[in-house]
């Protein structure tokens, strides 16, 4: 007894796909308006010490001006926008491009940082943000508890 089964033996569906990824590349909404997409997530290292958080974030292209950074009732967001356009006229054509791009961030502060003294640097495409914890509320070394 054999298993039902639906076989599509054609050559040009099966490129379609592999090329493509899809089997209906001109389905425009799916494939190609991403409106979520459209501000980028920066990849984001965080690492906590006994002092400070510290934040590590990926954004290349952009200069320390782009950023916006900001702390309101507890949460941290970061904003940077670049736009650059690039004009040429010639003798016989005019050319114009543009893009824009942007990214934001926000992250919700943990009672312990002290948001007064955040401070921030930007090199070589990563913006480093330092958040020292309040000097009373230090948090306590890690404790291992046994299980009896």
């Amino acid at each position: 007894m054999s298993a039902i089964t639906k076989k599509n033996r054609g050559f040009w569906p099966h490129m379609v796909k592999d090329f493509f990824g899809t089997e209906n590349p001109f389905n425009w909404d799916e494939k190609f308006w991403f409106p979520e997409k459209s501000v980028e997530l920066p990849s984001t290292n965080v690492i906590e010490n006994e002092k400070e958080f510290k934040l590590e974030l990926s954004a290349p292209g952009f200069d320390k001006s782009d950023f916006k950074i900001d702390v309101q009732d507890g949460v941290l967001s970061i904003s940077a926008e670049k736009k650059n356009e690039i004009e040429e006229e010639k003798e016989n054509y005019r050319k114009k491009e543009f893009s824009y791009s942007s990214i934001r961030r926000s992250f919700a502060l943990p009672e312990e940082v002290n948001e007064e003294e955040i401070n921030a640097t930007y090199d070589k495409g990563i913006l480093k943000l330092s958040l020292p914890k309040k000097s009373g509320l230090l948090s306590k070394p890690k404790m291992k508890i046994e299980i009896k």
